[in-house]
């Protein structure tokens, strides 16, 4: 068993809520909230779908909701380490009365190394991650060269990644990590047309930020 990484991909913000996002944890957790116990499959924890992709960082949680609500027959996991970020979330879940999304608040690395066999999902998604431009941080970057064995081992046969950023220097981080890997395929792609504008992918766009969508496949 691992524990929380020493070099996190996240800043430690404060857990402080607004009401509306506490109200919706303390009405919703026990209901959409994954405890960490054991080996968690998450097959069993979408009965009746064939498809189960895990999104690392879910923010806010509007992307993750809007599409989660579009493919109602796949599962949905949702990792985020903030409260506020997952109280939010809880709040379209029970607005939008989501049955497919579930949520896990804790370290990425750690929920992947101890709580899920290998191969247990069909992708992951990895929307704007934190870019941490200064040079000296560029270690705390999520895309590691332990990253991609990681979420490989993680992956189906034919499994993926899917990662947007608005952070140019990012991409050309992210092409050159998986260039150096024998273990994925693949680079840039169009904006998928059901990958929702967020308000705070619009805020970004609206000071001169270049989105860019990143595709790889796992190599068998």
């Amino acid at each position: 068993m691992i524990e929380r990484p020493d070099n996190r991909s996240y800043r430690l913000r404060g857990d402080r809520q607004t009401l509306a996002q506490e109200n919706a944890y303390k009405r919703s957790w026990s209901a959409f909230g994954v405890e960490l116990s054991g080996t968690i499959k998450p097959a069993e924890l979408f009965p009746g779908t064939s498809v189960q992709i895990m999104e690392i960082g879910t923010g806010m949680g509007e992307g993750t909701a809007l599409i989660a609500a579009a493919f109602p027959e796949i599962g949905y996991i949702g990792v985020e380490v903030h409260k506020p970020g997952v109280g939010a979330l809880l709040g379209y879940i029970e607005r939008m009365n989501l049955k497919n999304l579930l949520l896990i608040k804790e370290d990425v690395h750690m929920v992947l190394h101890n709580h899920f066999e290998n191969q247990a999902f069909d992708a992951f998604h990895l929307y704007f991650p934190d870019p941490w431009p200064k040079r000296h941080h560029h270690k705390r970057r999520i895309v590691q060269p332990d990253f991609l064995q990681l979420i490989h081992d993680k992956l189906k046969p034919g499994g993926y990644i899917h990662i947007a950023t608005d952070w140019v220097p990012y991409v050309q981080w992210i092409e050159t990590i998986f260039a150096a890997s024998s273990l994925f395929t693949g680079g840039k792609i169009d904006r998928p047309e059901w990958r929702p504008l967020t308000k705070f992918e619009g805020q970004g766009i609206g000071k001169g930020h270049v989105v860019t969508d990143l595709k790889y496949f796992k190599k068998d």
